[in-house]
């Protein structure tokens, strides 16, 4: 089973969630992660999911990656902190669509200094829910 782990000293029911949505993890991401809900829409699972690789929380990151994309395990860099996320535009992805994308920049620090990564992520509906499908090429 895959691990999950809290980063920072902050308690998860005040700490402000990683996805910059402005509001505590718990009430935010936190709740998709723990399975109370689901993600609504392609960009709240893309906010999830960035949320999921700040926290640790590997198995979420399975949970909502498509079944024929998934990988069978993941292993997330310890070293590697993701640090803020920076939502570029979103194409889709609504209440009543089947598929969506979302261009994202994230920022990270890995051994101390800091960097980016950009990405144009696809999202689709799988059993009903928001999933991650690829991500374009440049």
């Amino acid at each position: 089973m895959a691990k999950r782990h809290s980063r920072g000293g902050a308690d998860a029911a005040t700490r402000a969630c990683p996805c910059g949505a402005g509001q505590p993890y718990a009430q935010c991401c936190g709740r998709l992660h723990r399975g109370e809900a689901d993600a609504a829409t392609a960009e709240a699972l893309m906010r999830s999911r960035f949320s999921a690789f700040a926290v640790g929380d590997t198995a979420y990151l399975l949970r909502s990656w498509h079944s024929g994309t998934r990988p069978e395990s993941l292993r997330l860099d310890p070293d590697h902190r993701w640090t803020r996320l920076e939502i570029l535009g979103t194409d889709r992805g609504g209440l009543f669509d089947t598929a969506g994308s979302v261009a994202f920049r994230a920022h990270y620090r890995q051994g101390g200094r800091p960097g980016t990564l950009t990405e144009h992520s696809r999202f689709v509906r799988e059993s009903g829910r928001w999933v991650y499908l690829d991500a374009l090429p440049d």
